[in-house]
């Protein structure tokens, strides 16, 4: 895992995890608007991007290498963890691991039940599909699904060449047998769970189930969008959610 940062170090800390199949790049807007007012740190998780040549593990083993950035360069707390999908399931597994990690924290379109046999039927595919990830009419479907806007479509076909199929394989495993620890409740953080209306009904369980599971946590229906697409699509509207989520605002009407 690599890690970026942007902004005043003597500022409050944010974390920002990208999504399965992205990476730090699909956060720039996000960046751009954060670093103003925190320091802003965007991990690369292992087999994405800058860090393709680096197999991914699993999600619990990347919830070990930022608890140890945490650890090593940010006395043990930060100000706030936000993640996206398989981000997403690092923060959950962060937040089970060390109750006090974080004031905050945000999970967007988290999974948190498994789906293993799904999981072995996508495992399949993709090992006779991996060949295609090199096509550039396969990216473009894959991108539009993610939400990846036209301007950053040769960065996200760049970025698909680099992941393994190593990689590619334990993305899924790991995504698709993520369970929920009891342990999450425990956290101390003040936590923020979104996710989309038009999301697959797993999706909306999993954040109904984080919702009852965390105590006091917030959870958020983006009406009329799919998976990420808050974040990645409508990026002023999701600043805003997590700004006024933060200054501790009833982000019901704050938007």
């Amino acid at each position: 895992m690599k890690f970026t940062v942007s902004g005043n170090a003597e500022l409050e800390t944010i974390i920002l995890l990208h999504g399965g199949g992205l990476a730090d790049w699909s956060l720039q807007k996000q960046v751009d608007f954060l670093a103003k007012i925190y320091y802003v740190v965007t991990p690369i998780i292992d087999g994405h991007g800058e860090d393709g040549e680096t197999t991914f593990k699993s999600i619990e083993d990347s919830a070990n290498q930022l608890i140890h950035y945490i650890d090593t360069y940010c006395n043990g707390r930060v100000f706030a963890i936000c993640g996206l999908s398989l981000g997403a399931q690092i923060v959950i597994e962060v937040l089970s691991r060390r109750k006090g990690i974080t004031q905050h924290a945000v999970i967007e379109s988290g999974l948190a039940i498994p789906i293993q046999t799904l999981t072995k039927f996508s495992m399949l595919t993709q090992k006779m599909t991996y060949h295609w990830i090199q096509q550039k009419w396969f990216a473009k479907m894959q991108a539009k699904t993610l939400h990846i806007s036209d301007d950053l479509f040769d960065k996200y076909f760049e970025d698909s060449q680099k992941i393994s199929k190593q990689s590619l394989l334990n993305i899924t495993y790991s995504n698709g047998n993520f369970h929920l620890h009891k342990r999450v409740q425990e956290t101390e953080a003040n936590v923020l769970i979104i996710v989309g209306s038009k999301e697959i009904k797993l999706m909306k369980d999993s954040a109904h189930l984080l919702k009852e599971t965390i105590p006091d946590s917030t959870l958020y229906i983006a009406e009329g969008m799919n998976h990420g697409e808050l974040s990645l699509v409508h990026t002023k509207q999701y600043l805003a959610l997590v700004e006024a989520f933060f200054q501790g605002k009833d982000i019901t009407t704050a938007l």
